[in-house]
C-alpha cells in the first residue's frame, strides 16, 4: 500500500528569503542575462531581478523564457517511457541566441529533483550558443562564447541522473530532502497552503 510522501511547501516568503540570500553569492558571477525555465523559474528569475542589475549599466537584467517538459506524454509513446523525455514547449529563437553572445547567463529554475532537465537546458542552450559564434572570424570566436551559470531555489540531496560540467558555477538557495515540495504559485488555495506551511514549521 503506497503512503503519501512527505510535503514541504515553500510560502512565498521562503522562497523570496532564499532568493536574497543566494544573490550574494550570485553576484559574484556578474549576470547579464537571466533565462527562465517556465513555468517554476519564472517567479525566481524576477525576484532575483529585484536583488541583482546589470554589472555595467545597473539597469534590470533581461529575462528571457524557455519551457521544458520532462512527463510529456508523446504520441506512439507510454507514460513510462515518455517520463524520461525532456520535451521542448518554449524555445529561444536565432535572434535571442545571438543576443546571449559574450554575455553571462544564469539560467534559473525552481527545483533540481533528476538534473534532467538542468542538464538538457544547458547543453542545448550551449549548442545554440556555439553555432552562433561558429559564423563569426575565428579570432572572435573564443571573447564571444557565452558563460552559463545555474540556479535552483531548491536542491533535492538524492542521485542525479542528469550531469552538470564542473566548470559551471552551480547555485542552491537550499538543499532538501528527497520530499514533494508545494510552492506557492501552485496552489490554488494560497490561504490554506500558508497554514499548512506555518502548521508544519511549528512542530519543527
Amino acid at each position: 500500500m503506497s503512503t503519501e510522501p512527505e510535503h514541504l511547501r515553500a510560502t512565498y516568503n521562503d522562497v523570496h528569503n532564499l532568493i536574497k540570500k543566494s544573490a550574494r553569492d550570485i553576484e559574484a558571477f556578474q549576470p547579464e542575462v537571466f533565462i527562465a525555465i517556465g513555468g517554476g523559474g519564472f517567479f525566481p528569475a524576477r525576484v532575483m531581478r529585484t536583488f541583482l542589475k546589470h554589472p555595467d549599466t545597473r539597469k534590470n537584467i533581461p529575462i528571457y523564457a524557455i519551457g521544458l517538459s520532462l512527463y510529456e506524454t508523446l504520441p506512439g509513446r507510454s507514460a513510462e517511457e515518455a517520463k524520461d523525455e525532456v520535451v521542448r514547449t518554449q524555445w529561444l529563437g536565432p535572434e535571442a541566441s545571438q543576443a546571449l553572445l559574450g554575455r553571462r547567463c544564469l539560467i534559473v529554475d525552481e527545483i533540481d529533483d533528476t538534473r534532467r532537465t538542468l542538464q538538457y537546458a544547458l547543453q542545448e542552450l550551449q549548442k545554440d550558443v556555439e553555432e552562433q559564434v561558429l559564423l563569426l572570424p575565428e579570432s572572435e570566436r573564443d571573447a564571444q562564447r557565452t558563460k552559463f551559470a545555474i540556479f535552483v531555489v531548491h536542491n533535492k540531496l538524492k542521485p542525479k541522473v542528469g550531469k552538470l560540467p564542473a566548470d559551471v558555477p552551480y547555485y542552491s538557495g537550499a538543499d532538501v530532502e528527497d520530499v514533494w515540495l508545494d510552492y506557492p504559485w501552485e496552489s490554488q488555495d494560497i490561504e490554506e497552503h500558508d497554514r499548512l506551511a506555518l502548521a508544519a514549521k511549528s512542530k519543527v
